[in-house]
């Protein structure tokens, strides 16, 4: 029975589940993954039970301990048991026999026992040497890395042992190095970082303690260590650290896989382990291995068969796969709730595996797992939102820990995907920093000229732009483009790409002239180089529309706007999502025209054909409700305008999440749809939300945050608020006049709203003619209106 480890932890959860078996005359089966202590608890439970007579319980007489890898091991153990007992009928050179006879005796005797089998790896082949307690004086105690029905059941409680919680982590940390006489080794600052990257593994932690006492390293420098990819566990947790004498390193207990090569009748268990390895611990789809990407490599991973003259690889089933990780799981080595629940594995042993890959075949296998990411990525990430993090969880994980594999000779797309994903849910900030991340790889490993290179500039500018950042977008931008026309040409798609981007941030920056100078530059080339009725051509004439209609150019807004719409009709057909934008931009002009009616006829076919052809949650369609609800407002139908906004805000809720920013533009356009209805009181209190929300997810300083500061002035004006409406105007002006410029049309809306508050202000300070509940309805009437934007 091996010895308790220096500082041991009870594990008091998991010991009082056995001590209420034991009550309950259940055997008790402890399972979980190498490491984690289940002989330190066994042979805790056992030492308890032992010592009891000396408090004045019942003890035991007899107390066995098998190492139950091997039935002959268990043999071994009981014929040695039988010897010591001088049982009737045992001959010291039978082996076999005298352990049957051991097994016969524990049946009847009247004299306590517990027998304990160490580490069950067939339990099959220890079936028929499992002692029956069935006359109530024994107790048999089991640990095994298996989690199968085979191990409960016949009056046996499988209990799991899990990983050490933060508290014991901390406790063993602090008692093991202030015990080996080192305390000054010990740093409570990072003890949780350390438990942490050692994933709160018990035998991890043993071992790392006793490379802190062997090589006197502090905690932050062995943290540094162990943080370093290069350096290999078996050098970090070597085998001469294994102070408790476990008997074998960390990385054979992770990871012994002669069991389960045994099983494995598909000989897919290793490579998909290698895969496996490469994914967040965390968890990942379990579908990723069914993908024809992973198939086909799987296929190449088992021995060629002879077809007439040719060597072939037989094709993997999704059966096969199913059938070998159903393998791993039996042995710990992943765990799965379910079988398509997502696949975790513990980090530890995932770094183990990652390091048994061969140096020649580690680019495979992980440009594999890119592939098998990317082909399950949804087409659209809302219609699978918790999928689309989940794959950008994994393809972060498995880009960081192959460095530089995805890079090289090429970048994967995925890296590409992850960046377009997190603009798609919304997470603007997040995408910043992964695309400043991406764009430096790509520099350091192509060179800052290389088209992929250009690309993840292209990424990083788009990025701003959502975000806000409107002049580092422009900045960035006019680099780009520069940059592509030295090295592509001016000719070039990527080039093309580039200067219709530039457009739209010089649109965004209210550099209307300039947008549109560029935009009609873009068209030109378009139809020169492409053609013109190139899809490309037909966006870059839908983009000049919309300039021509920011520049206040309505009616050749709307003329190229009809042209829009009738090329993409022809060429693209009447049900292209395309051509439903066509449409829907053409109904924005005919909404800027005046044409009221038309702009609300047109816009409730797009929702209709959006609703049919896309589905009724689709964002577009979404956004098509949206835009009828300010048809309706602009018709005067205030209640249909209200009701319908109010199904934009539960739909994007549901669908994108609350704090996604089409979300947050829904709620901002009910708040103003309160307005409009005279519920003064409601739309203050949603705006003042609304501008919380925008403050907290994009900034103080995102243009949509003006905006939603713009509109709360508005409401406090709207509730006679002036003061409040005046000083939070002075603001919103200074902010737009530094972020936007002073000639943006935000900027010059701001400045006549604050103009209008100031007039009002000054209506309330005249004596005998304002009092501040009259305050509201003295706003000169030659003033402006206040506008919400």
């Amino acid at each position: 029975m091996p010895r308790l480890a220096a500082a041991f932890q009870p594990r008091t959860e998991v010991r009082k589940k056995a001590e209420v078996a034991r009550s309950g005359d259940s055997e008790v089966v402890l399972s979980g993954p190498g490491g984690v202590g289940k002989s330190q608890l066994a042979a805790s439970l056992a030492r308890d039970l032992r010592d009891r007579e000396r408090s004045g319980e019942a003890g035991l007489d007899v107390l066995v301990w098998a190492k139950a890898t091997d039935p002959d091991q268990v043999i071994t153990v009981y014929a040695e048991a039988a010897e010591q007992l001088q049982l009737p009928g045992v001959s010291s050179g039978d082996s076999a026999t005298a352990a049957q006879v051991f097994l016969k005796w524990l049946e009847t005797t009247g004299r306590p026992w517990l027998v304990v089998l160490d580490d069950i790896t067939d339990p099959e082949a220890i079936e028929g040497w499992w002692p029956d307690g069935g006359a109530g004086n024994g107790w048999v105690l089991a640990t095994t890395r298996r989690d199968d029905a085979q191990l409960s059941g016949q009056g046996r409680a499988l209990i799991r042992l899990g990983l050490y919680t933060t508290e014991e982590a901390r406790a063993y940390l602090r008692r093991r190095l202030t015990d080996a006489g080192h305390p000054h080794l010990h740093d409570p600052d990072k003890a949780d970082e350390l438990a942490e990257e050692l994933a709160h593994l018990p035998l991890a932690l043993g071992h790392a303690a006793a490379y802190l006492i062997n090589k006197r390293r502090t905690m932050t420098a062995y943290l540094t260590l162990l943080r370093d990819t290069r350096s290999r566990l078996g050098d970090l947790l070597p085998p001469n650290a294994d102070t408790e004498g476990y008997g074998r390193a960390v990385t054979t207990a992770l990871i012994s896989l002669d069991a389960v090569a045994e099983a494995d009748s598909s000989r897919l268990a290793q490579p998909l382990l290698h895969l496996a390895s490469l994914m967040d611990p965390v968890g990942h789809p379990a579908a990723l291995w069914t993908t024809p990407p992973a198939l086909r490599h799987l296929s190449t991973t088992r021995p060629p068969q002879r077809r007439w003259l040719r060597q072939y690889h037989p094709p993997v089933s999704e059966e096969e796969v199913r059938s070998a990780l159903e393998c791993l799981r039996t042995y710990a080595l992943i765990a799965q709730d379910t079988d398509t629940a997502p696949i975790r594995m513990h980090a530890l042993t995932a770094r183990a595996v990652r390091e048994t890959i061969p140096a020649d075949t580690l680019s495979a296998v992980a440009r594999t797992a890119a592939d098998a990411i990317f082909s399950l990525w949804p087409v659209l990430d809302h219609e699978d939102r918790e999928l689309s993090a989940a794959l950008r969880a994994n393809t972060i994980h498995l880009e960081q820990c192959t460095h530089p594999v995805l890079w090289q000779p090429t970048t994967h797309p995925c890296i590409s995907q992850v960046s377009s994903s997190l603009t798609d849910a919304g997470l603007y900030q997040q995408a910043i920093e992964y695309d400043q991340r991406a764009l430096r790889r790509s520099n350091d490993i192509h060179g800052p000229d290389h088209p992929a290179t250009l690309d993840a500039r292209i990424n990083l500018a788009v990025s701003y732009s959502d975000a806000g950042r409107v002049q580092e977008a422009l900045d960035l931008g006019e680099r780009v483009l520069a940059d592509s026309e030295r090295i592509l040409g001016a000719d070039h798609a990527a080039t093309l790409d580039a200067r219709s981007n530039l457009a739209v941030s010089y649109g965004d920056a209210g550099r209307v002239q300039e947008a549109l100078d560029l935009g009609e530059r873009v068209l030109a080339d378009r139809e020169r180089i492409v053609g013109a009725d190139h899809p490309d051509t037909l966006s870059a004439r839908n983009n000049l529309a919309n300039s021509y209609g920011d520049a206040g150019r309505v009616q050749e807004a709307l003329d190229l706007g009809e042209r829009v719409l009738a090329d993409r009709e022809r060429i693209l057909g009447a049900d292209h999502p395309d051509t439903l934008r066509a449409r829907n931009n053409l109904a924005n002009s005919y909404g800027d025209a005046g044409r009221v009616q038309e702009a609300l006829d047109l816009r409730e076919r797009v929702l209709a054909d959006r609703e049919r052809i896309l589905g009724a949650d689709h964002p577009d369609t979404l956004d098509a409700r949206s835009n009828l609800a300010n048809s309706y407002g602009d018709a005067g139908r205030v209640q249909e305008a209200l009701d319908l906004r109010e199904r934009v805000l539960a739909d994007r809720e549901r669908i994108l999440g609350a704090d996604h920013p089409d979300t947050l533009s829904a709620r901002s356009n009910l708040a103003n749809s309160y307005g409009d209805a005279g519920r003064v009181q409601e739309a203050l209190d949603l705006r003042e939300r609304v501008l919380a929300d925008y403050e907290r997810i994009l900034g103080p300083d995102h243009p949509d945050t003006l905006r939603a500061r713009n509109n709360l002035a508005v409401s406090y004006g709207d509730a006679g608020r002036v003061q409040e409406a005046l000083d939070l105007g002075e603001r919103v002006l200074a902010d737009s006049e530094r972020i936007l410029g002073p000639d943006h049309p935000d900027t010059l809306r701001a400045r006549n709203n604050l103009a209008t508050y100031d007039d009002a202000a000054t209506a309330v300070q005249q004596p005998n003619t304002a009092t501040p509940t009259t305050a509201p309805d003295l706003l000169p009437s030659s003033a402006p209106p206040t506008q919400p934007l």
